[in-house]
C-alpha cells in the first residue's frame, strides 16, 4: 500500500528544512547527533517519501536519540510511545473518559435533560494517547512518533498499528476513521529481543545502527560530555571496545560510554588507570556479573590491552 499522502504545507516545511541528505547530516550533527551516511539516507528516504523507519541495533547505539534528534530538526514535538508486554489500544491510542461521562449521566438526569449514546462518545470525552496525539498534530510541520521498543509488544498490537503504518488512520468504533492531516514521521526502534512480524516490516524502510568506530564513538562522546579530554576520551573509547569484546553479558552502549566519561570528568580523572575504572565500573556497566568479568579478566588489561 501507498504511503499517505502529505499536506502541501508539511511537505514543504520538511523539504525547507531538509533538502538533501547532507544538510540533514549537518543538523543532526547540529545536535549533537552524528550520523554515518547510511543512517543520514535512511532518515531523509524516511522523511521524504513519506515511511515509517525501523531501527534496529544493541541497547544503547543510538536509535531512541535519532528520533529525539530528529525532532529537534524539524522544531516538532516528540511523541514517544513506549512499548511493553500486554500493551494495548487503552495505553497507546486512547480511552474514553468515563468519570467525566458518569457525571454527564448524572448531570441531566438531575436536571431532566435528555442525553443522547453520540453525546456520550464525542471527542470531547477522548483522552488521547500518544498515537492519536501525533495524528491530530496540527503543524505546520508533522509530529515525530516514536514507537519504543516494538519488540517488547505481542504479535497482536503489532497488528493493531498495521493501519497507522500503511496509511496514517486509525478507526475509532464510535467515531469511525481518523486520518492525519499532517502525517507524523514515525521512528519504531527494536532491540531485537524477538522477531517482528513480516507485515509490520513491509511498511517500513529499514536500517541496522551498529556500534560506532572508536574515532567516532569519542567524537560522539566528547559533544555529549563538554570539555571532557580528548586523550581520556580516547581510553574509555578504547576500553569500552574491550568490553563488547568480552564474554559480559550486556555490552555497554554509546549511552554508556557518554555516563563513565562524564563519571571520571567528574572526578577529575585526566588518564585512564586501574584504580579509576574499579571506582567507576559501575557507571559503564550495570550488572554485578558483567563487572566481575571484566575485573576477573584484569583492569591494566582493560585499560592497556594488555600491551
Amino acid at each position: 500500500m501507498s504511503p499517505p499522502e502529505v499536506t502541501g504545507e508539511a511537505a514543504g516545511e520538511v523539504r525547507r528544512l531538509v533538502p538533501d541528505v547532507e544538510t540533514l547530516a549537518q543538523r543532526l550533527a547540529g545536535v549533537d547527533y552524528l550520523v554515518d551516511e547510511g543512517l543520514a539516507t535512511s532518515i531523509f528516504l524516511s522523511l521524504r517519501l513519506p515511511q515509517p523507519l525501523l531501527l534496529e541495533g544493541e541497547a544503547g547505539v543510538g536509535k531512541t536519540e535519532a528520533a529525539r534528534s530528529l525532532a529537534a530538526v524539524l522544531d516538532t514535538p516528540l511523541i514517544r510511545l513506549q512499548c511493553y508486554e500486554g500493551i494495548d489500544a487503552a495505553e497507546a491510542l486512547y480511552e474514553w473518559n468515563y468519570p467525566r461521562q458518569l457525571l454527564s449521566i448524572r448531570l441531566a438526569d438531575s436536571s431532566g435533560s435528555t442525553l443522547r449514546e453520540e453525546d456520550l462518545f464525542g471527542s470531547d470525552y477522548l483522552i488521547r494517547r500518544p498515537l492519536l496525539r501525533a495524528l491530530e498534530h496540527p503543524g505546520p510541520r508533522p509530529a515525530v512518533l516514536l514507537i519504543d521498543e516494538i519488540d517488547r509488544a505481542d504479535d497482536d498490537f503489532e497488528a493493531f498499528l498495521l493501519e497507522l503504518l500503511a496509511e496514517a488512520t486509525v478507526t475509532i468504533p464510535e467515531l469511525g476513521a481518523i486520518t492525519a492531516t499532517h502525517p507524523p514521521v514515525i521512528v519504531l526502534t527494536s532491540n531485537r529481543t524477538r522477531d517482528l512480524h513480516d507485515a509490520v516490516k513491509r511498511r517500513c524502510l529499514y536500517h541496522w545502527i551498529d556500534y560506532p568506530s572508536a574515532r567516532r564513538e569519542v567524537e560522539i562522546v566528547r559533544r555529549r560530555v563538554k570539555g571532557a579530554s580528548q586523550t581520556l576520551a580516547v581510553q574509555v573509547a578504547d576500553a569500552v571496545s574491550r568490553m563488547r569484546d568480552s564474554d559480559v553479558q550486556k555490552p555497554p552502549g554509546i549511552a554508556e560510554a557518554i555516563d563513565w566519561l562524564a563519571a571520571l570528568s567528574l572526578l577529575g580523572v585526566e588518564r585512564l588507570d586501574a584504580r579509576a575504572v574499579n571506582l567507576t565500573l559501575g557507571s559503564v556497566l550495570k550488572y554485578d556479573e558483567d563487572q566481575e568479568v571484566i575485573r576477573a579478566a584484569g583492569l591494566e588489561q582493560l585499560v592497556h590491552g594488555g600491551g
